[in-house]
């Protein structure tokens, strides 16, 4: 057996070639530094190696499927035809040594191919690198732009098929909506506890009366300053606080005896036009959250159905990825998002968390106490079904997750009826 590689195979966007290392197999561990000057000198690199076969793919399909199979180490039928049929008599005595780029394709041609020994160095990968190099001008089947129009045509294909799903089911933009809307959660809560703060130095009164921090930030607008109001607002008041007299009666009457200090028309300025920001931010918060139902609806109806569509995006965007949740177990789904209780339990030998993100669905909250680790169980298992279906159905539709969530409900209420 030889010591060192006899051929070489080379995969390219037209097809596979075949090539023969022309120099003695022994020499070339001693002359790695020749190999990887002739790799840049066509003349020199022509003497390295000779071309034995090449089999061009039938077309553009032809060339993805094979594109395919060598990302994932596969030798289908084309590739295995190229080398039985090219290569010479093969025997337990006699091995042929074929380099190979890849390392997974490497032993899948081992285990397909007997007789056959796989070589991956640094040597291998100089010579691979010369036909990268010089492969239109050796492959003379091949015109001058072929091989660059057919990478550039493959790379965006092979690109198109590592996508999921088409651009209409993407839950790439699940993922990236969910993690805007929990921002947006927490700056506009912080926004408008800044509003609060600051225009209660102005008209203090307001923070009790209105609680809702929507409601405050618009009533800032239009108040402005409080001197301002009288009897003629009353009915612009209500309009702002659900049609209700009595609260803008009282907004009315606390302006009249308020307690805050004056306020300059500049500072006003500063806080409408924060108050401003606060309410836009607001305003694309709902908008998000209308985007993200419609979404989830297309992507993962069944989910949305079964445990809603806040719940179900976190629990897409804690696994990365709704194929990546199907895969899950149940047993994961249910601790989902309380990886660190769980290995701080493990570590203490304490109790293990019962439930994670599943934990804000309405019901674990319906559940009573001794319940809670139950039914949360039992939903899911629930979510792990509904997350399959909706992983690998063609024609999406919520009539699972409403029959899964009917069974949750019935397990709710069976429990809420034990003693």
């Amino acid at each position: 057996m030889s010591s060192g590689v006899q051929y070489l195979l080379f995969e390219e966007a037209t097809g596979y070639a075949l090539f023969e290392v022309a120099i003695q197999p022994e020499t070339i561990g001693s002359r790695l530094k020749e190999v990887q000057e002739a790799a840049n000198d066509l003349a020199k690199f022509g003497k390295l190696v000779k071309l034995v076969s090449f089999a061009p793919f039938k077309g553009a399909a032809h060339a993805l499927e094979n594109a395919n199979d060598v990302a994932e180490g596969k030798v289908n039928e084309h590739l295995k035809s190229l080398l039985e049929l090219n290569l010479p008599k093969r025997s337990k005595k006699n091995k042929i040594v074929l380099g190979v780029s890849d390392k997974n394709l490497a032993t899948g041609i081992k285990e397909a191919v007997k007789g056959v020994e796989c070589d991956t160095s640094e040597v291998v990968q100089d010579l691979l690198r010369g036909l990268r190099l010089h492969g239109g001008k050796l492959l003379k089947q091949l015109q001058e732009g072929d091989i660059e129009r057919a990478q550039l045509g493959l790379s965006h294909a092979f690109s198109r098929s590592k996508v999921k799903f088409s651009v209409q089911k993407n839950d790439n933009h699940i993922i990236q909506a969910i993690s805007l809307l929990d921002q947006l959660d927490k700056d506009i809560n912080t926004f408008s506890m800044r509003v609060r703060e600051w225009y209660s130095w102005h008209f203090p009164e307001l923070f009790k009366i209105v609680s809702d921090n929507y409601t405050y930030s618009k009533l800032i607008l239009y108040i402005k300053d409080k001197v301002s109001l009288n009897e003629d607002s009353l009915h612009d008041l209500a309009a702002f606080v659900n049609d209700d007299a009595a609260i803008a009666q009282s907004i009315i009457d606390a302006a009249r005896v308020s307690m805050g200090q004056d306020i300059s028309e500049g500072d006003l300025a500063n806080i409408t036009v924060f108050a401003q920001k606060t309410v836009n931010l607001a305003d694309y918060r709902r908008q998000l959250h209308g985007y993200l139902s419609e979404k989830m609806n297309t992507v993962a109806p069944n989910l949305s159905e079964l445990i809603g569509e806040i719940v179900g995006a976190r629990l897409i965007s804690h696994a990365g990825s709704l194929v990546n949740l199907s895969k899950y177990p149940a047993s994961t789904v249910q601790i989902l998002g309380a990886e660190k209780a769980l290995f701080r339990a493990l570590k203490t030998k304490g109790n293990t968390p019962k439930y994670g993100l599943i934990y804000h669905s309405s019901f674990i909250g319906k559940a009573s106490q001794k319940n809670k680790g139950r039914i949360s169980r039992f939903l899911a298992n629930k979510c792990s079904i509904a997350s399959r279906i909706d992983s690998f159905s063609d024609a999406p539709s919520s009539k699972f997750g409403e029959d899964l969530k009917k069974q949750v409900e019935d397990r709710l209420t069976f429990y809420s009826g034990e003693k």
